[in-house]
């Protein structure tokens, strides 16, 4: 495919004619002057060293010189370049039960919530697969495509809860058929299905379901959640659902239905209780799965033509120079080749000046960023990367285009290439206060707390990432299910000590300041007792008001603000 970059040059074009016709009316004119001074055949024959043609010749090298100059500037592209990138993996559609009865505690802290917990924990362990979400109770949808984006895919599996699908039951067959249809037609990646349930099907039909499932190439895993024994189902008003008699309703596991769905599905059963037994069982039967390779296009783009134009205009130059319009010696056909040699260098300069660099590709890129257009924006930032992979610059914009496009993964990627790469300890730590802003988002709050810390180690003086730690700090102790899955209880009882060790360390640097209050000599008049009761009454109002003011701060939007453009 042929195209230009500038097309806007060729307008330029115009001046081709309009130049031969103003040579057109000066020889018109010349011819004119030259009758009136005297016969045009003799005064031919008295100028034989001139030549007729060859001043034709050299004004239409000229022309021809300056055509293709214009089309330089236009930059003419041919073909397509396309940058791929391959990777081996697997595809999974997880289909998740949201019905009330994944409300139940028997496994703790209820069925839902462990489900969640297997999800981002299996995430955690994919590296190169691509993931898609099914949430099922007595109807199904597709609550996430099938993506790479991990970080999306935590946030999606994050906001599940029964209240998505107001038809209450549980309909397997449906989420295994829906599910299916949202694999991609690549054939050498392995397909997976993992069913999570507590193995009531009120609708039948899902052994034939993996049977189809099976005969497509697909394998369905079946992680049945809970207990045998059973537990009752809380609702929203702290009660137990109980039915029309008014007893209690109480949901079991159906391990033997799980079994057979997983039989008919040549996969496997995997119980789910409150070890982490069914986690490593399901990552090790993922591990055997066909590793198939899924090329994902990265972007494209036209390889430049105007080299070739610029050497056509070069060889021209160089015989409109050479050729002149009459005899001379060879002193002047040096002095002249010389001229023509400098031509030619002045016009490998402008063409090696019209090569774009990365710098131009990332200005180019910041003007499409400013003007909204994101996807073109991350297209010349990642043509600039292709002349410099160690830009900087270009890495940082580009996380931030990614990030405009919801593409967070992404921007988490490019933030962290170009913290790597960049010398400047400012500019570094913009790049890690980003990628704390992502995680934070995400409520993953051990890697966004690390980002911050790490911003700040490059820039102490920022009291704006300063603020966003101590935020994220308090709200990973506020949301116990926030970023860490099942290492949150174990980073929270860290927490909890470190929090211990420094109250220790705070008590004790008071007690020496008490010593060293009471080493002091006594002063000549004591504190009445009126007095040490109002100092006492303000210290409580002073400690009030920050109470106050704290929860005033916490109440309000977080700041998670993102840095501009460098």
């Amino acid at each position: 495919m042929f195209r230009f970059e500038n097309p806007i040059f060729l307008y330029l074009l115009l001046l081709i004619p309009l130049l031969a016709l103003v040579r057109f009316m000066s020889l018109r004119n010349r011819k004119a002057k030259i009758k009136r001074f005297g016969d045009p055949a003799l005064l031919a024959e008295m100028m034989s060293g001139v030549s007729k043609y060859r001043p034709a010749v050299k004004f239409w090298l000229l022309q021809g010189v300056l055509a293709l100059f214009i089309v330089m500037m236009a930059r003419p592209q041919f073909g397509s370049r396309i940058h791929r990138e391959k990777r081996q993996g697997i595809e999974a559609m997880i289909c998740v039960d949201i019905s009330n009865s994944m409300l139940a505690e028997d496994v703790v802290p209820s069925r839902l919530e462990k489900s969640k917990m297997l999800m981002e924990n299996l995430v955690d362990h994919f590296d190169n697969d691509k993931i898609g979400l099914v949430v099922y109770a007595g109807d199904a949808f597709v609550q996430m495509p099938i993506t790479a984006d991990y970080i999306s895919a935590k946030m999606f599996m994050q906001n599940i809860n029964p209240s998505l699908i107001a038809a209450q039951g549980t309909d397997i067959a449906t989420a295994i058929d829906l599910a299916m249809k949202s694999f991609t037609s690549d054939e050498k990646a392995g397909k997976a299905i993992i069913l999570i349930t507590d193995g009531e099907d009120h609708e039948g039909q899902a052994m034939q379901a993996a049977q189809a499932a099976k005969e497509k190439g697909v394998r369905v895993f079946i992680l049945g959640i809970g207990t045998t024994k059973g537990a009752p189902i809380p609702m929203p008003d702290g009660r137990y659902l109980t039915d029309r008699s008014g007893e209690t309703v109480m949901s079991r596991l159906n391990e033997d239905m799980c079994r057979e769905i997983a039989a008919a599905g040549s996969g496997t059963y995997i119980h789910v209780d409150n070890t982490s037994n069914a986690q490593e069982m399901l990552d090790e039967e993922i591990v055997k799965m066909q590793k198939g390779e899924v090329a994902t296009v990265v972007y494209s783009d036209y390889d430049e033509q105007f080299q070739a134009v610029g050497i056509i205009a070069m060889l021209l130059l160089i015989i409109e120079t050479l050729l002149l319009e009459r005899r001379r010696n060879w002193q002047n056909r040096i002095k002249l080749f010389r001229r023509g040699a400098s031509v030619a260098l002045l016009l490998i300069v402008a063409t090696a000046a019209n090569a774009q660099t990365d710098r131009q590709y990332v200005r180019m890129g910041n003007q499409l960023y400013r003007q909204g257009k994101f996807d073109k924006a991350e297209l010349e930032y990642k043509k600039a990367l292709s002349k410099n992979e160690n830009n900087s610059q270009a890495l940082y914009n580009l996380g931030l285009a990614a990030l405009q496009q919801k593409k967070d993964s992404d921007a988490v990627e490019n933030f962290n290439k170009a913290a790597k790469v960049e010398t400047n300890p400012i500019r570094k730590a913009m790049a890690y206060h980003n990628i704390g802003v992502v995680m934070q988002a995400h409520q993953d709050y051990n890697q966004a707390i690390e980002a911050y810390k790490e911003a700040l180690r490059n820039n102490p003086k920022d009291d704006e990432t300063r603020y966003n730690l101590a935020l994220c700090q308090r709200q990973k102790k506020d949301n116990k299910g926030g970023g860490g899955g099942q290492n949150n209880q174990q980073d929270n009882k860290q927490d909890q000590n470190k929090d211990q060790k420094q109250d220790q360390k705070q008590d004790n640097q008071q007690d020496k300041q008490d010593n060293q209050q009471q080493n002091q000599p006594p002063r000549d008049n004591q504190m009445s007792k009126e007095n040490a009761e109002r100092l006492l009454d303000a210290a409580v109002q002073q400690e009030k008001n920050t109470q106050e003011r704290l929860q005033k701060a916490l109440q309000q939007s977080p700041r998670r603000s993102l840095e501009k453009n460098w």
